[in-house]
């Protein structure tokens, strides 16, 4: 069932060619491809690489999925099943292995940190994860959506010609975007590996759920006085993306519509606020965006990202 395990170092000089997944491994430092974390104030470097998915990562997907789509009515389990069982196309995110002489960190190695992938929502839609999948998104856009948005993707979710596939790009909090790079820089090769063997991945076009969060307006008058004097006087919430290359990804979509997810449980920039804090609200945007946008946005991303 499961295709040879294909090892890609992950970090933002990462050169990918197009046999069998490969890398090609870069010496211009051996910092590159390192995170740092912070932890009781020591810095922790974490190598990490891509590979195919495969059984033992049910779990770490299926969580990954859980912060993404949060209470959402979807059959979580069967649809980190299809990740799995389309492992020619997409990866996780893992700690690369390194020799070590105690053994201890074994299940370190093992842990899922992120996966990209893209599912066809219109071949599959018999399953039931995806059917849900689908009821959801047109249940959300006929709620939020402008009605032009609204007839947009309705339009082409109730028409079979339309190949419609549903890019997943998740990951745990504090990894630096530059990952992002390489792994869909994979994900559009092996995209298109799988339409060159007559393979259901000739998308028109991708729906992206990104993760995001808005500065909630300041709950008094001088408070929020203070706050706009302080920001200049602007009235626009400030919003953070999970994921930043996602808001490049946003800036060429066709149609988009969001919405809060303050109810359901949440992690990362929710939790416990300060009196001066300004609050953030978790929300979901849902992006619409012609399939033949990918490599250009890649590019785009690659550039930005570069530059930070």
């Amino acid at each position: 069932m499961a295709a040879p395990v294909k090892k890609r170092t992950v970090n933002e000089n990462s050169n990918f060619n197009g046999n069998d997944g490969k890398s090609e491994s870069s010496d211009e430092s051996s910092e590159n491809g390192y995170m740092e974390e912070y932890i009781n104030q020591e810095i922790i470097q974490v190598d990490f690489e891509g590979r195919n998915p495969v059984d033992a990562d049910f779990h770490g997907i299926k969580q990954l999925l859980q912060q993404l789509f949060l209470k959402a009515h979807i059959n979580l389990s069967e649809l980190a099943d299809l990740i799995i069982g389309q492992n020619y196309v997409g990866s996780v995110v893992k700690q690369s292995e390194v020799d070590s002489e105690d053994g201890d960190d074994d299940s370190d190695v093992n842990d899922v940190f992120g996966v990209t992938s893209v599912l066809n929502i219109t071949e599959k839609q018999n399953l039931e994860c995806v059917q849900q999948l689908r009821s959801l998104l047109l249940e959300l856009c006929s709620e939020h959506a402008t009605d032009q948005a609204n007839t947009l993707i309705r339009s082409l979710l109730s028409d079979d010609s339309q190949s419609i596939g549903l890019l997943i790009n998740e990951r745990i909090v504090n990894i630096p975007a530059q990952i992002s790079v390489p792994l869909l820089e994979s994900l559009s090769k092996e995209i298109k590996r799988a339409c060159e063997k007559k393979m259901p991945y000739d998308f028109t076009y991708f729906i992206l759920i990104c993760k995001l969060y808005r500065s909630e307006k300041p709950q008094t008058k001088k408070k929020k006085k203070k706050k706009q004097q302080q920001s200049g006087g602007g009235d626009e919430p400030e919003v953070v993306w999970s994921n930043l290359e996602e808001e490049i990804i946003n800036q060429e979509a066709d149609c988009q519509f969001e919405f809060c997810v303050k109810g359901d449980s949440d992690s990362g920039l929710v939790g416990h606020w300060m009196e001066d804090d300004v609050e953030m609200s978790p929300y979901r945007r849902v992006l619409l965006l012609k399939a033949n946008k990918l490599d250009p946005l890649i590019e785009r991303i690659k550039t930005s990202l570069s530059q930070q």
